[in-house]
């Protein structure tokens, strides 16, 4: 038998424990990618701007908490959470606020780097070939009233309570509530929209108020007008398609800063007037 010298196997060592390091590195990357992926938390993700937030996100790596008021029949959400392992779809109606509760808590060690009230109801309304009627005065409904305050002004308020420890654990502490232009009082021009408009005017003074309580914990609040966007809400008739809404929305939330936080912004970048 004859034993070769150490000099004929060293190269053939040196390549298994070079590929092998390779490998390794690989994984510890792969893992610590994985490990600070940042996190969405998004309401009404179901549909329309929601549902093409949560596709986004997912698309660009993050890890996305994707609720719904009816998840077992959000087949398009669904299908990307089995697509992605990162997407994970619960059941959340943002008028109950123990099911709110329950997530919170279920979530409690997870840091929300951004946590987005999407989910928002217009109220009672007709469509006049592809365009919204609604609200006309005259036709005030207290209860109907009650159901948009409750969604579109005590829900956002109730999350951003629940899971504020969630977003002051995390690296961007980005609160962020979309709201609407006709939330604006100075570019009121057509009247009409009594609870929706309302609602928005109000759910605005409350972002205000967190960027303000919520400063000293580094935490920016902003309400974001997503422009009008052809969805089932906006009508055919709306001016922007939903991707490109998503898209600058996404730019709009990136890129903001403390300076920012309280102030009524667009999804192009601009500001709103109160």
């Amino acid at each position: 038998m004859t034993i070769k010298p150490w000099h004929s196997y060293s190269s053939k060592v040196t390549f298994i424990l070079a590929l092998a390091l390779l490998l390794a590195m690989s994984s510890l990357q792969a893992y610590a990618q994985s490990a600070v992926a940042p996190t969405l938390f998004i309401t009404g993700s179901n549909r329309g701007i929601g549902f093409e937030l949560v596709k986004q996100y997912a698309e660009q790596g993050w890890r996305v908490i994707a609720t719904a008021r009816n998840p077992e029949s959000a087949d398009e959400l669904n299908a990307i959470a089995k697509a992605n392992p990162n997407v994970v779809v619960e059941q959340l109606d943002v008028t109950d606020f123990d099911r709110v509760d329950e997530l919170a808590n279920k979530y409690k060690d997870r840091p929300i780097d951004v946590l987005i009230n999407n989910a928002g109801i217009l109220g009672k309304y007709t469509m006049d070939e592809g365009a919204i009627e609604y609200s006309a005065f005259g036709n005030f409904d207290a209860e109907e009233w009650m159901n948009v305050y409750r969604v579109n002004v005590m829900a956002p308020m109730k999350i951003a309570e629940a899971f504020v420890e969630h977003v002051a654990a995390s690296e961007q502490k980005k609160i962020i509530t979309m709201s609407s232009e006709v939330g604006s009082i100075a570019n009121n021009e057509f009247g009409r929209f009594y609870p929706y408009r309302a609602s928005k005017a109000a759910v605005n003074a409350i972002m205000k108020s967190m960027s303000i309580d919520l400063a000293e914990r580094e935490i920016i609040a902003v309400p974001l007008h997503p422009g009008w966007v052809r969805t089932d809400m906006g009508g055919q008739d709306a001016s922007i398609g939903v991707v490109e809404s998503v898209t600058k929305l996404r730019g709009v939330i990136a890129n903001l800063t403390s300076a920012q936080s309280g102030h009524f912004l667009t999804y192009d970048g601009g500001e709103m007037p109160w």
